[in-house]
């Protein structure tokens, strides 16, 4: 993350980072392509290929991955919007009280969870979050 300073002094961790987001987000693409558009294999390798900087072989190890497996990259980014959502209402409503540490142990804490319960659990530990202040 960028707002913890994590890669401040560290600009190649940084770009190692940015590819990183670039490649779920390509996986994001190609997993809804293939999937709900009816992409075909083809055009799900030309694709990620012209978007990451991947090798041709590592491009079709994961094209093979995702046509076996629907959903699996929809689902990690659908999740990871759901958090940044969740913090994003927990710094609004919390403001100089929102802990990130706090939060980040709040959503580990009970494991894995349907989007649902784990939003429910969010508002929750905002709402006794702000009557312990």
């Amino acid at each position: 993350m960028t707002d913890m300073a994590v890669y401040q002094d560290d600009p190649l961790g940084d770009l190692r980072r940015l590819q990183a987001e670039m490649f779920r987000s390509v996986r994001f693409v190609v997993d809804a392509g293939l999937h709900d558009k009816r992409w075909s294999r083809g055009r799900a390798i030309d694709y990620m290929l012209s978007k990451t900087g991947m090798t041709e072989a590592e491009v079709i190890r994961e094209i093979e991955r995702y046509v076996v497996w629907p959903g699996q990259a929809t689902a990690y980014k659908l999740g990871q919007f759901a958090l940044l959502k969740l913090r994003g209402e927990a710094e609004s409503q919390l403001g100089e009280d929102f802990d990130l540490r706090k939060f980040h142990e709040m959503v580990l804490m009970n494991g894995a969870m349907p989007l649902e319960i784990l939003e429910e659990s969010v508002r929750l530990w905002i709402q006794q979050q702000l009557e312990a202040v």
